[in-house]
């Protein structure tokens, strides 16, 4: 959420909120919705997330092929379950200034 000098935070697709840092050095997370002005974006990413995960696993793929969202367990488990396998391969965003984004 915002770019260099206006980094605030991160958007976690797979829970699909969004976590701000606040404090001196970002020690205060605050967990709110996905901002409004970026919720097409977040959920076009999710699907996105969504259809790469479902290529490589089945429970997902399920899910995905009925149009259906996986609960947020059933999705954590196929990141684990894909990314110990070596199929899939997560990736987590933040900034070291600040600590923002560095927490979860």
């Amino acid at each position: 959420i915002g770019l260099s000098k206006e980094h605030e935070g991160v958007v976690d697709l797979v829970e699909n909120r969004a976590l701000t840092f606040g404090g001196a050095k970002g020690e205060e997370m605050v967990v709110s919705p996905v901002p409004p002005e970026m919720e097409e974006l977040v959920r076009q990413k999710r699907m996105e997330m969504l259809e790469k995960l479902a290529d490589v696993d089945e429970e997902i793929a399920e899910y995905y092929l009925n149009e259906e969202v996986p609960p947020v367990p059933v999705l954590k488990a196929a990141v684990r379950r894909q990314t110990i396998a070596l199929t899939f391969c997560p990736v987590f965003m933040g900034a070291a200034f600040k600590n923002k984004g560095v927490h979860p």
